[in-house]
C-alpha cells in the first residue's frame, strides 16, 4: 500500500520567530545619488572673461576677480586661486590663465568662453560620481582633475614628439646619415627647431602643475576634516599632480640632454673641419714662404744661374712640406 507523506505545519512560534521574519521582509533598497544639472548649476558658476552680464551675475554673489590679479587672494567669503592650463588643441598647445572664487557655497570659475574644453571632462567625472556636486568642494576637486588630466596628455604628446625625431637625433648625434652623407648645422635646422618647440611644451607644463599643486593644496585646507572621503580624493590627486610634474620633469631633462648632445656633436664637427683647413695651412706655409722668397726682384740671384738651381728649389720645396705633415701624423692630429 503506498501513501503520501503527510505535509508538515509549521508551528506558529515558528512563524513569528525574528529569522523567519527577516527572511520574508525584503531589506531596504539604497539607492546611489543621481547627477543633478540643477545641483551642479547651484555650486559651479563660469563666467567668461568676455562677457559682462557673467561678471555681474558673479558680482552678485561677491565674486571680484579684480584684486586678485593672477595671484592668490583670500577675503572673508572667498578664496582665489589662479590656475595655468595647459592644453592641447589639434596640434597646437595652448595655455591660459584661469581664476577659482572658492567658497563652501559654490566656485566660480573666470575663464576664456563660456564653454570650455577642458571641464568637459570635469562635468563627466561628475556624472560617474554624482555626490561631488553636492559640495562647492567636490565641484573643485573635479575641475583640478580635468586640468591635471589636460596637463598629463600635453606632456605625452611632447613625448611622441621626441619620438617621432628618434631617427634624426640618432643620425646627428653619430654626424651621418643614412645614405652615409655628412650631416651639417643646416641639415639639423628643423630637427633642433623640433626640439626647443617641445622643451617650451615641457617647460609650460610644468608651471601649469606648480599651480595645480598649490590650488590642490589649498582645496584640501578648505576641505579640512569636514568631508574624509572628499578629502581622500584631493589628497590622491594632489600626489596624480606631483606625478605629471615629475614626468615632465622627466622630459625637460631628456629634452636638454638630447639638445646638448647635438650640439657636441656639432660642435665636434665644426672642430673637425677647422683642424683640417689648420693642418692644410700648416703644410702648405713652407713652400709658400720659399715660393714668395724666390718671388722677390733681387738684382743678384745666384740660383737663377745655376744648372740644378730648379730642381734644388723644388726639393726643398716639398722636404718642406712634408716635414710639418709627419709632425702632424706623429701628434696624432689626424685622427
Amino acid at each position: 500500500m503506498t501513501g503520501t507523506t503527510p505535509a508538515v505545519a509549521e508551528s506558529p512560534r515558528a512563524l513569528t520567530s525574528p529569522r523567519a521574519a527577516a527572511r520574508r521582509t525584503p531589506a531596504p533598497v539604497r539607492t546611489a545619488p543621481r547627477f543633478d544639472p540643477q545641483a551642479l548649476r547651484a555650486r559651479w558658476l563660469q563666467v567668461a572673461s568676455e562677457d559682462p552680464a557673467a561678471l555681474e551675475r558673479a558680482a552678485e554673489v561677491g565674486v571680484d576677480f579684480s584684486p586678485a590679479s593672477g595671484r592668490v587672494w583670500e577675503t572673508d567669503d572667498h578664496v582665489y586661486l589662479p590656475v595655468v592650463a595647459t592644453y592641447r588643441r589639434g596640434e597646437r598647445i595652448e595655455r591660459e590663465v584661469l581664476m577659482l572664487a572658492l567658497s563652501p557655497e559654490r566656485v566660480v570659475t573666470l575663464q576664456p568662453s563660456r564653454h570650455y574644453p577642458i571641464f568637459d571632462k570635469a562635468i563627466a567625472r561628475m556624472r560617474r560620481t554624482p555626490r561631488l556636486t553636492q559640495t562647492s568642494y567636490g565641484v573643485t576637486y573635479a575641475l583640478l582633475y580635468a586640468l591635471n588630466e589636460a596637463a598629463e596628455r600635453v606632456i605625452h604628446h611632447a613625448s611622441d614628439l621626441l619620438e617621432d625625431m628618434s631617427d634624426q637625433i640618432e643620425e646627428a648625434t653619430l654626424g651621418y646619415d643614412r645614405r652615409g652623407r655628412e650631416i651639417g648645422v643646416t641639415d639639423m635646422q628643423g630637427t633642433i627647431s623640433r626640439m626647443n618647440r617641445a622643451e617650451e611644451i615641457v617647460s609650460s607644463t610644468q608651471e601649469s602643475q606648480l599651480s595645480l599643486a598649490r590650488a590642490a593644496r589649498h582645496l584640501r585646507s578648505e576641505i579640512a576634516d569636514t568631508d574624509p572621503v572628499l578629502a581622500s580624493l584631493v589628497e590622491t590627486l594632489i600626489a596624480d599632480v606631483d606625478g605629471v610634474k615629475e614626468h615632465a620633469s622627466f622630459e625637460h631633462d631628456k629634452v636638454r640632454y638630447l639638445q646638448q648632445a647635438i650640439m657636441t656633436s656639432l660642435d665636434v664637427k665644426q672642430n673637425q673641419i677647422v683642424k683640417v683647413f689648420t693642418i692644410i695651412t700648416a703644410v702648405f706655409l713652407p713652400p709658400t714662404l720659399i715660393t714668395s722668397f724666390y718671388g722677390m726682384n733681387f738684382t743678384r740671384m745666384p740660383e737663377l744661374e745655376w744648372e740644378l738651381g730648379f730642381p734644388w728649389v723644388v726639393l726643398v720645396t716639398l722636404v718642406a712640406a712634408v716635414i710639418p705633415l709627419v709632425y702632424i701624423k706623429r701628434r696624432g692630429w689626424l685622427r
